[in-house]
């Protein structure tokens, strides 16, 4: 940024401009209007606000009618307007300019802030600038709703507006990325991230937000936008209900995938005689499903699936007799819902495993 200085530094040639034109009552030549349109360029780039420098052009306005009596009020009027046209065209354009620079300087920051593509120190340097200190743990929060979210839309827009009015200034950045709402926030300051859960969830009428656990240092922001994005896939394959997913609640399925290919194995063969039973597996797939999550509750299982409790005993018992397991058998059961677990994250049985 050039050196502020005052307004009427920028204002050379303005009263002599205005006099040239009102005298004979003509309009600004193109070559006038591109000398004012720099100046205020060059006005904006060195900081100065709009109000101050039409005030000055105002006073400098003014001395045209010493230097030309015989100007008409009319003539001086249609001058400055034109004037002042230009002047504030340059320094509107300096201003968007500055505006998308600093955006696309944002949106750099950003995508190496989420994908740790940057020096770690150098990107630290560069967080400072967006309120961020890095050396301290921060979190990240990823809202996920029915409709892609963007930077500038309105729910975007109520979101921030309901986090700084609640906040204020928490080295808190708010973001879009890949459709989704991103919230970073300092690790210790779990009411922030509550808080935007609440206000997505509410906005997007039915969205989900998943908070990844907090972690030091620029690579650890990485790190929980990567366990966010996780939950939320986690979600979907296992059907998730819950509006509001913590990474930390979750940390048992990546453990059960880690082996794929021994999960993919336990399936298939505590699972795989299910496809023998009429209809396929997919049925007696989803009645273990709702037996596990209704706590092996087999009345409240049977509402779920909108069955009666002797269609659930049943499917029980069939699927007892064709994989050798007793859902009703603890000793059977863990074996069982491991391996329900497994299913539903590698996608059995629509996916051939």
């Amino acid at each position: 940024m050039a050196e502020q200085g005052s307004a009427d530094d920028y204002l050379q040639d303005y009263a002599q401009i205005v006099a040239a034109a009102c005298a004979t009552g003509r309009k600004l030549t193109r070559e006038e209007r591109d000398v004012l349109r720099g100046r205020g360029e060059r006005a904006a780039e060195a900081g100065l606000g709009l109000r101050a420098l039409v005030r000055a052009q105002l006073r400098a306005a003014n001395t045209v009618l010493t230097e030309v009596p015989a100007a008409s009020p009319r003539h001086l009027l249609a001058s400055v307007e034109e004037a002042v046209d230009a002047f504030s065209e340059g320094h509107e354009r300096a201003q968007h300019l500055a505006v998308r620079q600093e955006e696309a300087a944002r949106r750099e920051f950003i995508d190496d802030l989420l994908y740790g593509r940057s020096d770690l120190g150098r990107l630290a340097q560069r967080a400072e600038r967006f309120g961020l200190l890095l050396s301290h743990g921060y979190a990240v929060a990823v809202a996920q709703g029915p409709e892609p979210y963007e930077d500038g839309y309105p729910v975007t827009r109520g979101i921030e507006n309901a986090l700084v009015a609640r906040f204020g200034d928490r080295r808190i950045l708010l973001t879009t990325k890949d459709g989704r709402l991103i919230c970073v926030a300092p690790g210790d300051q779990g009411d922030v991230l509550a808080y935007f859960a609440k206000q997505a969830y509410a906005a997007t009428d039915g969205g989900r937000v998943a908070v990844g656990r907090s972690h030091p240092g620029a690579g650890g922001v990485v790190h929980s936008y990567e366990e966010a994005l996780n939950a939320l896939d986690l979600a979907d394959r296992l059907d998730l209900d819950s509006p509001v997913l913590h990474a930390a609640d979750l940390l048992v399925y990546p453990v059960l995938t880690r082996d794929r290919q021994a999960m993919a194995d336990l399936v298939h063969s505590t699972l795989g005689p299910l496809h023998q039973a009429r209809g396929g597996a997919q049925p007696l797939l989803d009645t273990l499903t709702a037996y596990f999550d209704t706590g092996c509750v087999a009345a409240e299982a049977a509402r779920r699936l909108s069955l009666s409790v002797r269609a659930m005993t049943y499917r029980l018992d069939r699927i007892h007799r064709l994989t050798g397991a007793d859902p009703g058998d603890p000793v059977h059961r863990y074996t069982l819902q491991t391996a329900v677990v497994g299913a539903r994250l590698l996608g059995w049985p629509e996916q051939d495993l």
